[in-house]
């Protein structure tokens, strides 16, 4: 997708240097930044340089490249593997990654593995791409057919960053809406701005200014207002963790949304590649819930009115805050499930029947 007309992925090799785009520092400055060695990586994951189950599990697996040119030892990899696995434990695309990564090169010759690993990589970042643009095509059809019934612009709500930026191109729940800008389709996009870390307004609405998709930014409980005036057509999200039975484990606010579109006839959709499935699991009890430093949340950073970004606190200095990063939405919230293979009800038989 573009930043200032220049077509981007969110992450690239290059002269054996990982390169990214340091998404910290958006939407007020665009930085590439440089990830030199398996260290590297794991503080992009865990300071969120680099954010979104897609792109995690891409970064994660050049990680395992980086490891392998530094010190090509199994004992090294394996920790590598570890510290990886551990930097943000609820998206599953990052064992995922790490684990496929590891079954591609285990028991290769010394002077093989670094090609290899990085062809593997090299794989699942496109993998990644085909099935974000193929998420894109069968989400298409929704807002077509609301489009075609309504006659007048499709009014989309979507929550945290689920678009380009969290995979390596296309996005999961921004794809079909750019799929369907491509074609010409009014649209108008709700962007929930996404507290703490405020994903939704500083990278969603960044996104969609790019590509010269109207949006408007909100506050998470906006939503529920606007669904109830009629001021929400349909609403997709992203997910970090999906389980077999349908259930949907995705960024704080997720939950609230789902039970307002319920209670408002509105569909709720959730886009998401077969990586982000977590086929063992089956209560969502059990999935790990990424507790963040409380600072997120008693602080602030923006730009003051000299353009110097500035950070501030806004609590209490007594105040204790909680901040659990994801939440999760019940199967029976969800209206559907838009993967590469095609869109299926939110249910063990529905995944089982795309996913044999």
């Amino acid at each position: 997708m573009r930043i200032n007309n220049k077509n981007f992925r969110t992450i690239w090799f290059e002269n054996n240097i990982v390169k990214i785009i340091d998404q910290t520092k958006l939407p007020h400055q665009f930085a590439i930044k440089e990830l030199k060695t398996v260290q590297d990586t794991v503080n992009a994951i865990k300071n969120m340089e680099v954010r979104g189950a897609p792109l995690i599990g891409a970064t994660a697996a050049y990680g395992l490249v980086l490891s392998i040119l530094e010190k090509n030892d199994l004992n090294y990899l394996k920790k590598s593997s570890e510290d990886l696995i551990s930097s943000r434990p609820t998206a599953i695309n990052l064992k995922w990654a790490v684990d496929r990564m590891i079954k591609k090169i285990s028991g290769i010759n010394d002077k093989d593995i670094f090609k290899k690993a990085l062809d593997e990589a090299k794989l699942i970042v496109e993998e990644d791409v085909n099935f974000c643009k193929k998420i894109g095509s069968n989400g298409l059809k929704i807002i077509e057919n609301i489009s075609n019934k309504k006659k007048d612009t499709v009014n989309i709500l979507t929550h945290c960053n689920a678009g380009w930026l969290a995979t390596i191109d296309w996005g999961t729940a921004t794809s079909p809406i750019y799929h369907a800008h491509k074609k010409g389709i009014k649209l108008h996009v709700w962007v929930d701005e996404t507290r703490p870390r405020n994903q939704g307004a500083n990278l969603t609405s960044y996104e969609l200014n790019e590509e010269g998709i109207p949006n408007t930014v909100i506050t998470d409980n906006a939503g529920g207002i606007l669904m109830q005036r009629g001021k929400v057509d349909m609403c997709i999200v992203g997910t970090d963790r999906t389980l077999s039975n349908g259930d949907v484990c995705n960024k704080i606010g997720t939950y609230l949304k789902a039970l307002a579109a319920k209670d408002n006839n509105i569909p709720f959709y959730v886009a998401l590649p077969s990586s982000t499935i977590d086929w063992k699991i089956k209560n969502h009890k059990q999935i790990p819930i990424e507790e963040r430093n409380s600072e997120e949340l008693s602080y602030v950073e923006g730009m003051d009115e000299k353009n110097n970004l500035r950070k501030v606190r806004i609590y209490p200095l007594k105040s204790k805050s909680l901040n659990l990063a994801f939440d999760v939405t019940p199967a029976k919230y969800v209206s559907g499930l838009i993967t590469e293979k095609g869109i299926c009800e939110a249910s063990n038989e529905g995944l089982s029947k795309l996913f044999k």
